[in-house]
C-alpha cells in the first residue's frame, strides 16, 4: 500500500467522520427545537385572560375533576364503545374525562353505554356527584354529538348553553372543560376555546338584557374557567384573547 493511498484514505476518512458529527448535531439541534416547540405550563397555572360583558375568562391548567368551582362543565361526543380510552383518545395520564369518569367510578360511562344520557349535540344532563369525588359539587355535561360531524364553529353554542344553565343554577361562576382531544379528535385548539369564548360572551348579553328587564334574576355569572392541558394552555389562551378583542372592537361592554 503506497503512502499517496494512505493520504488518501485518511483525508476521506476524516472528512466522513465530520460529516457524521455535523449530521449529529443537527439532528440533535432539530430534536430539541421539537422539544422546545411544544411548551408545556406547569398543572395548576391560572390567568385571566380578559373581561367582557361583565365576565372574567380566565385559563387554568387543570382536569375537569380537579377544577375548584361551583359547576363544572364537561362535553361529551355520541357514545361508542371504548372511546374515551383507546386510541386515539388521549392517554389515561393525560385524559381529563378518564378522570373524570373514573372519580365518579365508571358512571359516566355507565350513564352513555347505556342510552341514559346519549350526548347529542347540546344535549344536557346535570349530576350532583358523591361529597369528595370531585372538587366541583355539581358536574354538568354537554352533549357534542356525532364525532364524524365535528366541527369547532360547534362550539359558539356548547359555549352558550354552558353560561345559560349556570345561570339557571344560579352560580356565579363555572369551570368549562371541551374534552375533545380526550376523545381523540384532532381540533384545532385556538379556535375551540375562542368559539366557546364567543359563545359565553354572546349568552352572558342575553342574560344581562334579561336582568335589566326584570326578567331573570339579578344574580349574574361572573367567572367562567376554561381548562386547558399543559401542551394546549397558551394556544387555547390565543384564541381566547382573539375572541375578547372581538366584542371590544366590535361593541361596548357593560362592566
Amino acid at each position: 500500500m503506497n503512502n499517496t493511498f494512505i493520504t488518501r484514505y485518511r483525508k476521506a476518512l476524516i472528512t466522513f467522520m465530520s460529516a457524521s458529527f455535523l449530521l449529529l448535531q443537527t439532528v440533535s439541534l432539530m430534536g430539541q427545537q421539537a422539544v422546545d416547540a411544544v411548551k408545556t405550563t406547569p398543572i395548576g397555572t391560572a390567568k385571566v385572560w380578559g373581561k367582557v360583558e361583565g365576565i372574567s375568562i380566565i385559563g387554568l391548567v387543570q382536569g375537569p375533576g380537579a377544577a375548584v368551582a361551583p359547576l363544572q362543565v364537561a362535553c361529551v361526543f355520541e357514545y361508542t364503545e371504548g372511546d374515551i380510552f383507546n386510541s386515539p383518545a388521549l392517554p389515561a395520564a393525560l385524559n381529563g374525562m378518564v378522570h373524570l369518569d373514573q372519580a365518579l367510578k365508571g358512571q359516566i360511562t355507565e350513564l352513555r353505554k347505556s342510552g341514559k344520557f346519549e350526548g347529542h349535540y347540546l344535549e344536557t344532563l346535570l349530576i350532583t356527584p358523591p361529597k369528595g369525588a370531585l372538587k366541583a359539587p355539581r358536574l354538568l355535561l354537554i352533549g357534542l354529538g356525532d364525532r364524524r360531524q365535528f366541527n369547532a364553529d360547534m362550539m359558539i353554542n356548547v359555549g352558550a348553553v354552558a353560561l345559560r344553565e349556570a345561570s339557571h343554577l344560579g352560580v356565579t361562576s363555572f369551570a368549562f372543560a371541551s374534552d375533545i382531544k380526550d376523545a381523540g379528535i384532532d381540533s384545532p385548539t385556538a379556535l375551540v376555546a375562542g368559539n366557546v369564548t364567543k359563545g359565553i360572551i354572546n349568552a352572558c348579553r342575553t342574560q344581562r338584557y334579561l336582568q335589566q328587564h326584570h326578567l331573570a334574576p339579578a344574580k349574574p355569572v361572573i367567572k367562567a374557567t376554561l381548562l386547558a392541558g399543559p401542551a394546549f394552555f397558551e394556544i387555547a389562551g390565543e384564541g381566547i384573547q382573539a375572541a375578547i378583542a372581538s366584542f371590544h372592537h366590535s361593541t361596548p361592554t357593560h362592566e
